[in-house]
């Protein structure tokens, strides 16, 4: 009935689809196995992309030749460049999307690929003969072969779904929980966890009072995640902001006996950095009000989501302390929100391919490795795929420095410092922030997948050329170039920039904070002219260069030097006990995480500097 696949993936998430098409592209027969083929890249919670750090991620699946961004590029229904009061470091775009829309792109992707195929049904088991995954078992007993299997199984381990004092299985609203996984794993010596997320009521958007909150627009001159030319929507939705308030507050309060969260029900760590409503009114009680985001769920669609209320108080106090929201007086509710707990494995127990430690040719991405949002979920299932099928063909795995990208951070925090609570990307975990900007992405990664052989990028590549060339280009014009006082001193006026008393190169006038390529544009009209041919992406790359060679030099100096130690390796069977030197808990860990190299090693939770000198003496570095 079934052929042997090279690729099994479980899961049709973001993880598992990013997992399905990398391993296709490289040429793998895949087949994607998900419970219910209406749910694929379902949106579980909010309906957007990106933001802070997270849309880096996104552009870096897109040069990385994942969908991610296209898909999230054709379902956008606004966009926004967040941070651009700050330095392009922290810049970072977001999209709002319709999620139908979303979903239906990527299965449309998904199904036009002809090394995928698809099976629907829950996925009991794995077959493990030899310390070695073989493929997998289905609810119905079918035994499907492959030559490797990635779990991508999301929030459906075990899950169970809290709504105040009420409690029921399932991995998502409407949907039931996988079992049998977690089980045969923990039998493997797996270790397992428990974690906790949760989503926010949704709402009937055509019984809200929109005039009683804050109008978001997009950004009026809308740009994209992918490298591309995606089209983009010719008009753009907005989206609103309201308040909570003392009244709001008091209400949710009558609920906290109730409370899944306060009463001890819910033993899994939620995320820190999106708590639900009542743990913010709980942990910071001397707020009397919180920020709501009032978002669309699509075009066609008068569904809203309301973020910042995630909640899994009983449904009747969420009703009653939302009617008391600005402009909620007289909503309806479509359903309400709840928390979902589920089972992780601490991704410890992964090698830096994501394949597992114990178990040859299997491979975990995303939320099973304690990790929480789309994006963070997607970038690891793209790596797992790659690496999936790099491994059925032994060829030598795929790994991303902490310098190469925001994923390379993702995945070397996870397998060597392991996390109790889900794990979000922040700019902040970057040791490489200038060096990992939005605007980089291609010029960083697409290179690194093209020497792969992933068969769709020749035209990237010859993009990431232009780009190159044209930076190139725009630099040295800026470096060449002159410009008089009469030509440059007004604009410098309007800016209250001091003004310049003789000519001078356009180049130090751009490096001024206040100037721009843009601004420079708008008021001199040769250099308009000029740059009337280049790109606005590559105008962009160019001027952060321009901007910021000094600290990019300087970032590009330090990842070399934890290249240096990445490059001193470490056996698979180095004897850790047998340097006396070294402390008791650096032996312990090293033991168990068997690090490559030194420079994971230093990265590694309880290994101190000392002990890192003490491996380098030993080795004789």
């Amino acid at each position: 009935m079934f052929p042997e696949y090279d690729v099994i993936v479980v899961g049709a998430g973001h993880a598992g689809c990013e997992a399905a098409v990398a391993a296709a592209n490289m040429g793998s027969k895949v087949l994607l196995a998900t419970m219910n083929m209406n749910t694929i890249a379902q949106m579980s919670c909010n309906p957007a992309m990106g933001g802070v750090a997270k849309g880096q991620i996104v552009r870096e699946i897109d040069a990385l030749g994942g969908y991610s961004g296209i898909v999230s590029d054709a379902s956008m229904v606004q966009f926004r460049m967040l941070n651009k009061s700050k330095g392009p470091a922290m810049w970072s775009p977001r999209t709002q999307n319709d999620r139908m829309l979303f979903a239906a792109k990527w299965r449309e992707m998904l199904e036009a690929h002809s090394n995928i195929d698809f099976w629907q049904e829950m996925v009991t088991g794995l077959i493990v003969k030899d310390n070695r995954c073989k493929g997998i078992v289905t609810g119905i007993g079918i035994e499907i072969s492959s030559k490797s299997v990635v779990l991508t199984n999301g929030t459906f381990l075990n899950g169970l779904i809290h709504i105040g004092e009420k409690q029921f299985g399932g991995g998502r609203a409407g949907e039931k929980a996988a079992t049998g996984i977690t089980e045969q794993l923990v039998s493997l010596g797996f270790e397992s966890g428990r974690m906790k997320t949760g989503t926010p009521p949704r709402v009937d958007g055509r019984t809200l009072d929109y005039s009683k909150m804050e109008i978001q627009h997009g950004d009026e001159d809308p740009g994209r995640f992918s490298y591309t030319e995606t089209t983009l929507p010719e008009k753009q939705l907005c989206c609103h902001v309201s308040y909570t308030n003392p009244e709001v507050h008091e209400l949710l309060k009558t609920g906290f006996d109730r409370s899944p969260m306060f009463n001890g029900r819910i033993r899994g760590l939620g995320p820190r950095y999106c708590p639900s409503i009542e743990d913010k009114i709980d942990r910071f009680a001397d707020r009397d009000r919180h920020q709501l985001f009032v978002e669309p769920e699509g075009w066609n669609t008068c569904e809203i989501y309301v973020n910042g209320f995630s909640s899994s108080l009983p449904e009747e106090v969420q009703y009653k302390a939302l009617r008391s929201v600005p402009g909620f007086e007289n909503m309806k509710m479509f359903r309400p929100g709840y928390a979902i707990e589920y089972d992780f494995f601490q991704p410890t127990q992964l090698k830096a391919n994501l394949e597992t430690r114990l178990v040859a040719n299997l491979f975990f991405a995303g939320q099973i490795n304690g990790t929480t949002g789309y994006e963070e979920a997607a970038g690891q299932g793209l790596i797992a795929g790659l690496n999936a099928h790099l491994a059925v063909n032994e060829l030598p795995e795929f790994v991303l420095k902490r310098s190469d990208a925001y994923v390379g951070v993702l995945i070397d925090d996870l397998i060597n410092k392991g996390t109790d609570e889900p794990y979000r990307m922040f700019t902040s975990r970057a040791e490489f922030r200038i060096l990992l900007r939005q605007d980089t992405g291609d010029i960083r990664l697409t290179p690194l997948v093209d020497k792969l052989g992933m068969n769709h990028l020749e035209s990237r590549m010859e993009t990431v050329e232009k780009k190159h060339e044209e930076a190139k280009a725009l630099i040295k014009f800026f470096e060449k170039t002159s410009i008089t006082e009469d030509q440059i001193n007004p604009m410098l006026a309007s800016k209250n920039s001091k003004p310049i008393n003789q000519k001078q190169k356009l180049k130090g006038i751009l490096l001024r904070p206040e100037v721009s390529i843009s601004l420079l544009e708008e008021y001199v009209p040769f250099i308009k002219e000029e740059l009337s041919k280049y790109k606005r992406e590559n105008k962009e790359y160019a001027e952060n260069s321009i901007k910021y060679e000094g600290y990019i030099q300087k970032e590009k100096e330090m990842a070399e030097k934890m290249d240096r130690l990445e490059e001193v390796r470490l056996r698979d069977d180095f004897d850790f006990d047998g340097i006396v030197a070294l402390s008791a808990e650096a032996k312990e860990k090293l033991n168990f995480l068997k690090p490559r190299t030194i420079g994971q090693a230093s990265r590694i939770s309880g290994v101190s500097p000392s002990d890192i000198s003490i491996l380098l003496v030993h080795l004789g570095r």
